[in-house]
């Protein structure tokens, strides 16, 4: 059945965000990922990861998804067959902004909606430190 796996942050500075959600709430640094044009930390409470994402640029080509500065930029949903549900998106009217269920994850954005994406359940890196769960 599909879950929803996180919920990604879009934040102009990664150690100060982080610094909050580790001190104020306990939750635990899993991963640093670096990516062309993008950073993203991966925390987690637990049972849900709380993705932050820093951008080289506000030019970069997925900062803007969903919108300038910074916001929630979309949430994340693991399924068991990426395939079969991007067809089902397309289906039903959902406009894919990157991706594809070959190459994951998908972003995709309901017409009008929030942006989302569909992942597989190993999507999220989790350092040597230990599993999220």
């Amino acid at each position: 059945m599909p879950r929803i796996n996180h919920i990604a942050l879009k934040v102009p500075d990664l150690a100060q965000a982080s610094a909050l959600y580790e001190g104020v709430f306990g939750f635990r640094h899993v991963s640093t990922v670096k990516n062309p044009g993008r950073t993203s930390r991966h925390l987690t409470d637990g049972y849900l990861f709380l993705t932050m994402i820093q951008y080289d640029s506000e030019d970069s080509p997925e900062a803007g998804f969903a919108g300038a500065g910074p916001c929630i930029h979309h949430f994340g949903i693991v399924v068991d067959d990426p395939a079969a549900y991007e067809a089902k998106l397309l289906e039903a009217g959902c406009e894919v902004l990157s991706g594809s269920s070959a190459a994951l994850p998908v972003k995709f954005r309901p017409s009008p909606g929030v942006v989302a994406e569909l992942l597989a359940d190993d999507s999220i890196p989790v350092d040597a430190k230990g599993a999220a769960r």
